[in-house]
């Protein structure tokens, strides 16, 4: 008994979280503009919504049903944003601004392939260069790295624009550009690490073997 009981509430469980999750992922993709990818979601959804909901209603009286199924909802809440953290759809509009106009994060930045528009502005304390860069979302984390490298000191505020039409950009980031530089810089990191970790074990050896000698 205990046992179908048990069967019963991570059934309900499991169908709950797949259920939220996809409709999440759903709303997502259809603020997105991704009706047809956002529709097969919803299909698949409700198919599962309603046999999680029908094993509730045949099941009432029993309350571990009620809660697995309340639990189910909000876990698949956290689960459908992870996923759509992961799949990073989309892009990102990045408007900086930077106290100093000589630092060349134009030319820099569009080396690396993002779509930067720069012009120079007027702040309360001087001369500032205003910057609008857009990157797809899977390296908007990259971005603000490179930035803070470039000017620690940038005022960064960000937003996702719905529509993006014209421009050369787009056509650059279908050749993978951005890709390309942000896994040069890995490996060069990775290197840097490598040589920093072989650097700092040296003298360690060499201290084992001052340690390990002794006078006969």
């Amino acid at each position: 008994m205990l046992e179908s009981a048990m069967i019963m509430v991570s059934i309900i469980l499991a169908i709950n979280i797949i259920y939220v999750s996809f409709s999440t992922i759903r709303v997502i993709l259809t603020l997105k503009g991704q009706k047809y990818i956002a529709a097969t979601i919803g299909t698949v959804e409700i198919i599962i919504y309603t046999l999680g909901l029908g094993l509730v209603l045949d099941n009432l009286d029993r309350i571990e049903n009620l809660l697995a199924y309340g639990i189910g909802y909000g876990i698949g809440v956290i689960v459908g944003s992870k996923i759509e953290e992961r799949l990073a759809l989309g892009y990102i509009t990045v408007n900086v601004i930077s106290s100093d106009p000589d630092i060349s994060f134009t030319k820099e930045l569009r080396a690396k392939g993002y779509g930067v528009t720069s012009w120079y502005a007027y702040g309360m304390d001087g001369d500032r260069l205003s910057m609008q860069i857009l990157t797809p979302r899977k390296y908007e984390l990259h971005l603000y790295e490179t930035i803070k490298t470039m000017d620690p000191k940038a005022f960064i505020i960000s937003y996702e624009p719905k529509h993006i039409n014209g421009g050369f950009w787009v056509k650059q980031v279908k050749k993978g550009k951005i890709k390309q530089s942000v896994e040069a810089e890995e490996i060069e990191r990775s290197k840097a690490e490598e040589q920093t970790n072989e650097t700092a074990e040296q003298p360690k050896e060499e201290t084992v073997r001052t340690n390990g000698q002794r006078d006969d």
